[in-house]
């Protein structure tokens, strides 16, 4: 087992442990971590209710991050146009969405635009929308710094192999601006993972919506919440680790 593999595996057992550790009764608060403990039908019914929202939360995340590359990259060359009203059109796109809550465009997105424009999304399609939208902001700059980071050496060699420019772009620039961007956007995924939370409030049934739904019923929400908790650290460090394991692998 390598060195990660085993830090993994260390975290993971600490935070089981601490969970169970905490399971001590604190001054004027008696805990309930039966709650979400698989020893009893009941609590291993909430566990199978709560860890259901993981592949929605994973699947929505995956969605908007690909999605929102891949309107980052497009964002990005317009940018580095000549033509001045493409790099409008990147100033003014980057700008609004960086500026806009991801909350409030959630928001917007579900309620707001079938008044406005008579289109009516799905929870899961709003999600989506708003996260893309939202995150290629951020991508789109990105991928910009990516790119101009590349010497301009590089552009004059392809250039001089007989590449137009677009093939410089595809096969010499890009190839390298992502091997140097790649964990910036190994972080916009940790980001975008955490911010799916904001689309419970639409009642997409991922993990914190889930959440939401099982303290109504239970009525102990330090105890849920903090299954939680564990919940998205867990997520969160495994993806870091995939990522770190991408960047090794990508180096030349």
């Amino acid at each position: 087992m390598s060195i990660s593999a085993r830090r993994l595996a260390a975290f993971v057992v600490v935070a089981a442990a601490a969970l169970a550790l905490s399971g001590c009764a604190g001054p004027g608060y008696t805990w309930g971590w039966h709650v979400v403990l698989p020893f009893d039908q009941r609590g291993l019914a909430n566990l199978l209710f709560l860890t259901a929202g993981f592949w929605a939360t994973l699947l929505i995340s995956v969605v908007s991050i690909l999605i929102a590359m891949t309107l980052g990259l497009l964002v990005a060359f317009a940018a580095l146009s000549k033509r001045g009203w493409l790099r409008l059109f990147n100033r003014t796109y980057v700008e609004l969405f960086r500026s806009i809550p991801l909350l409030v465009l959630i928001l917007w997105v579900y309620y707001g635009l079938p008044v406005v424009a008579g289109i009516q999304f799905g929870v899961f399609a709003a999600g989506v929308i708003a996260l893309s939208l939202s995150d290629s902001a951020f991508e789109a700059e990105i991928f910009r710094a990516g790119i101009q980071a590349i010497p301009k050496g590089q552009w004059e060699a392809g250039e001089s192999l007989g590449l137009t420019r677009r093939d410089v772009m595809r096969f010499v620039i890009l190839p390298q601006a992502i091997r140097k961007i790649l964990p910036a956007l190994g972080n916009q995924f940790v980001y975008v993972l955490k911010m799916s939370s904001l689309v419970s409030v639409i009642g997409y049934q991922e993990l914190t919506r889930r959440a939401n739904e099982l303290t109504l019923i239970e009525y102990r929400p330090l105890e849920i919440y903090t299954f939680l908790v564990v919940e998205y650290l867990v997520i969160i460090v495994i993806v870091s680790w995939l990522v770190r394991r991408l960047e090794r692998r990508s180096l030349p």
